[in-house]
């Protein structure tokens, strides 16, 4: 019988898968690789999209933050101005009571009384002064007291004090303002 020696076309053959399980093993190697770095590239691309929109949606915010801050300085600028043309208002309708309010004390003042001092807060008027006599005081008293200008006539001090041979008193009283712009919001005086 013909002997045929099957060892080095098993051998050929052993070395041939080898080669193509190598050539197998490193193509799958280098797919897996290509694939890692697609992967890796792509999720490294979708981050840097995601991080410049942030940044871009960052901006806007900056951008809407300052709008913000410009409206709120130009609402805090509006209400002051609004204070301010209520203020002028109130002196515009209030002009006319000052002249009358001068003019009805001017006529209320009896005789041997002098004011030194007048200071008004809201419908609150302090009125200072000189006097001869605390009679003088009961009747400016009874007569603000009687006007339709003024109300609640409250003496606070007087004192006593002599120069030479005469005799003076000082005075501090506090009176309300009937029918002021503060309370009847209006303005007008009847």
């Amino acid at each position: 019988m013909a002997r045929i020696n099957l060892l080095p076309w098993r051998e050929e053959r052993r070395n041939e898968q080898k080669r193509e399980f190598g050539v197998a093993a490193g193509g799958s190697v280098l797919l897996m690789a290509g694939i890692v770095l697609y992967v890796h590239m792509h999720i490294n691309g979708m981050i840097d999209y995601q991080q410049s929109r942030n940044r871009y949606i960052q901006q806007e915010i900056k951008q809407v933050e300052s709008k913000i801050r410009e409206i709120q300085d130009i609402e805090k600028q509006k209400k002051q101005l609004i204070a301010r043309m209520r203020v002028i208002e109130r002196l515009q309708r209030n002009r006319p009571e000052v002249v009358h309010l001068f003019q009805e004390l001017v006529e209320l003042i009896p005789e041997g009384i002098q004011l030194s001092q007048l200071s008004q807060s809201g419908s609150a008027i302090t009125l200072k002064g000189k006097t001869q006599s605390n009679a003088r005081v009961s009747s400016f008293m009874r007569s603000l007291d009687s006007s339709d200008w003024f109300t609640k006539p409250e003496l606070d001090v007087i004192q006593s004090s002599s120069k030479g041979g005469d005799r003076t008193r000082s005075f501090t009283m506090r009176i309300q303002q009937a029918n002021s712009a503060d309370e009847s919001g209006n303005g007008e005086k009847g």
